[in-house]
């Protein structure tokens, strides 16, 4: 049986479009040497664009970053480098690596490929009940949902399944476990769950609370938009403090978290990070399968899946539509999730990032990347300009990465979005403390398409500020090297457009 997919958590759009069948060449093109043009041409650009006629190195001078700036831009159709700065200067990405980890899928799972979640039957049912074990096994679904799992609840029930006589097991086995993505992040920081083969919800629980008296009204519950079933594997309680804001502690499974009174305001509500995605899964299947008179006992986490017969299959949409989504989000659970998935299909799971860094080596030529995860999210992850525009213009090119990839709007002196901008940018934004990035394909006011890759990063001040969510000066640096891509963008549109 298969579910549509619907709006997750009410926020993330379904892909639209089923475009051609991405099969990566055995070679990239490469770009060839450099070529310089004097300066903008006449007329290159229309009413509505903002073009300085500035050097590169003033403008980066004048933004004022420190650290390095790094970029090259190149002739799509032919790979022809027109200008470099530090064109090998290996950089840290951030989430400009999810377009790489959206070739490496389409590559090795191709662009139709859909992730299933399964409930399985051990035994056959009789008098209502599963004569064995009622098995949740996961598949690496990263758009798996709180409403998902509530039809796939209520298809179970419409076999006439009352129980079990067995127990209700989960399994997750289809991805290697992880704590987390990332070791340098805040503890608090949803973005960086734990990474399993049953994903829920990104593997986030949602964490609200409200003035009530003195007081406060704590709750934590797995929301969809049809259903908010409690949480009973999360749980939170208030400290009587200033800082942290957050701490967490684990035991028996069961998570943990604490909240500074002082932090807490009005009432408000944010996501928060899962460790167990199993027992999370598990824990809001068994509320919802109440729901439909179907009782449970508590989820247990198995290790091997057990055989039996499907009774429901839920899947996914196809994968380049996942992939929409995710470029246009950034979540960098789907990046692992579906980064992983490709490299099981290899049979390399296991040192999936590794897999990926050796597969744009082969591909692609790119023989300084090395990646540490698939979204980016790890400071250590490196790759050049050149590397990535080399993929981009050659693997993109053959794979239509620039149809799923996400507009970007260009924007005034005062940060106004020009609409109707004479330059074309679809590209995939990068953003961590102090270090911002942008990569991808660009269309000059004459028709010009042009490729490129801009890196920018403080790597020295990131690190002297691990573990912070929003560190005192980041958002105003971010914003300077965001006006910095503008400008570069804008004056090679000038000078490249024929």
């Amino acid at each position: 049986m298969r579910y549509s997919r619907r709006l997750i958590l009410g926020w993330l759009m379904a892909g639209a479009a089923d475009l051609a069948h991405a099969q990566a060449p055995g070679s990239s093109p490469r770009p060839l040497a450099r070529v310089n043009r004097a300066g903008p041409a006449k007329g290159a650009m229309t009413k509505g664009a903002s073009v300085s006629t500035a050097s590169a190195e003033d403008l980066i001078a004048a933004a004022k970053l420190g650290g390095e700036v790094a970029y090259l831009v190149a002739d799509a159709a032919t790979g022809l480098v027109l200008e470099a700065r530090g064109g090998d200067r290996a950089m840290p990405p951030a989430s400009t690596a999810k377009t790489i980890t959206s070739l490496y899928a389409l590559d090795r799972l191709g662009p139709g490929y859909r992730f299933r979640t399964r409930l399985i039957a051990t035994g056959p049912i009789s008098n209502g009940k599963i004569q064995g074990d009622l098995v949740l096994a996961g598949g690496g679904d990263p758009t798996l949902g709180t409403d998902q799992l509530a039809e796939m609840a209520a298809a179970v029930a419409a076999r006439g399944v009352t129980g079990v006589s067995g127990g209700f097991l989960v399994w997750g086995g289809a991805l290697p476990y992880a704590h987390e993505i990332a070791s340098d992040q805040p503890v608090h920081v949803g973005y960086n769950p734990a990474v399993s083969g049953i994903i829920l919800n990104y593997n986030r629980v949602h964490f609200e609370w409200r003035r009530a008296g003195a007081g406060y009204r704590l709750a934590m519950d797995a929301r969809g938009a049809r259903f908010q079933p409690a949480v009973y594997t999360s749980d939170v309680s208030l400290a009587n403090r200033d800082r942290p804001v957050f701490s967490y502690s684990e035991k028996a499974g069961k998570e943990h978290w604490t909240v500074a009174s002082a932090a807490l305001g009005k009432g408000g509500s944010r996501w928060l990070p899962v460790r167990h995605p199993e027992l999370y899964a598990g824990d809001v299947f068994q509320t919802l399968a109440r729901a439909q008179g179907m009782v449970l006992p508590a989820p247990k986490v198995v290790a091997n899946l057990p055989g039996g017969t499907v009774l429901v299959e839920k899947t996914s949409d196809d994968l380049r539509s996942v992939l929409r989504d995710m470029l246009r989000y950034s979540t960098n659970i789907t990046a692992e999730a579906v980064g992983q998935t490709a490299s099981a299909a290899e049979g390399t799971g296991g040192a999936s990032a590794r897999s990926m860094s050796e597969w744009l080596r082969t591909r692609a030529g790119a023989s300084g990347a090395r990646f540490v995860d698939h979204s980016g999210l790890g400071a250590a992850s490196r790759i050049s300009p050149r590397d990535m525009v080399g993929a981009l213009a050659g693997l993109g090119k053959t794979a239509g990465l620039r149809g799923i990839l996400r507009h970007i709007a260009l924007r005034d002196a005062k940060g106004k979005e020009v609409r109707n901008h004479p330059i074309r940018v679809d590209a995939k934004t990068g953003t961590l403390n102090f270090v911002s990035t942008l990569a991808g394909y660009m269309t000059a006011p004459d028709g010009t398409e042009l490729v490129f890759a801009i890196f920018t990063g403080d790597v020295a001040r990131r690190q002297a500020l691990a573990r912070a969510e929003a560190p005192e000066g980041t958002a105003a640096w971010v914003r300077r090297s965001k006006r910095l891509q503008q400008q570069l963008i804008e004056r090679w549109a000038a000078i490249y457009g024929h």
